[in-house]
């Protein structure tokens, strides 16, 4: 399937999904791609291409987002939906290679990242927060996800709406209610302002406008008051684990 045809395919199934009352939000390459149309030549030149649609979805519309799947000629893979029951379902389209991912009510991978009442603030992708936290949530980051990171943060400014800006705000709130997530995404933010350096097709302005909006997101993430709870874990540190280990994640 040809670049705009995965497009079209995918701004399709959102738009089908709405008509049967199911939210459905875009998340991973797709998504950031859709999201940075003055950037996403970073994806281009780093010989990113589309190989599946990652979608999130609240768990109460699973029923007519199975029958949408069904239609469109997908084969559900039954194994996931037990082992991953009311958190994930996989599709496999019958004629291609086509393969879709749908993540109800959060991206739980190293981890949690809730979307409650979040999917309906943007569209057809999660709001550019979740998109930047999808990747900063994971500890070891690959390519992909530096690539991905550098041309939304390149793309999009910081605010505290989530209006084609990243909300740091949200991002604050959400660090400072979980003191994993903020040691990874703090971490993550550090190492990809400093691996934008080794990339020879990034122009020197686009890295310091990026490396300043990473410091600027790590000053509202830091100045953001935190709870009981996150300053205790704080004492422990580094000493204790804390993510979740995942051997295989998609984008």
């Amino acid at each position: 399937m040809e670049q705009q045809e995965f497009l079209d395919y995918a701004f399709r199934i959102v738009d089908q999904g709405q008509k049967r009352g199911a939210t459905l939000r875009l998340l991973g390459a797709v998504a950031f791609y859709i999201h940075c149309p003055v950037y996403r030549s970073f994806q281009e030149k780093a010989n990113r291409h589309f190989t599946d649609l990652d979608f999130a979805a609240y768990f109460k519309d699973n029923a007519p987002i199975r029958d949408l799947f069904e239609e469109l000629g997908f084969e559900e893979d039954r194994e996931v939906a037990v082992v991953y029951a009311r958190q994930r379902l996989v599709f496999n389209h019958s004629k291609s290679s086509l393969h879709i991912d749908v993540f109800f009510d959060k991206l739980d991978f190293c981890h949690p990242i809730p979307w409650a009442k979040r999917l309906e603030v943007d569209s057809p992708t999660i709001p550019l927060a979740e998109l930047l936290l999808e990747k900063m949530q994971i500890f070891a980051l690959n390519e992909k996800d530096v690539i991905d990171s550098l041309m939304l943060l390149r793309e999009h400014s910081l605010g505290n709406s989530d209006v084609d800006i990243i909300n740091s705000a949200r991002v604050a709130e959400l660090c400072a209610q979980d003191w994993g997530l903020w040691r990874t995404v703090t971490m993550n933010l550090r190492k990809v302002s400093e691996l934008s350096s080794q990339y020879a097709w990034l122009e020197e302005q686009d890295r310091q406008v990026i490396c300043e909006r990473i410091d600027d997101l790590l000053r509202v993430i830091d100045s953001q008051p935190k709870n009981t709870k996150w300053k205790i874990r704080n004492k422990i540190g580094d000493s204790v684990k804390w993510y979740k280990e995942v051997h295989e994640i998609s984008q």
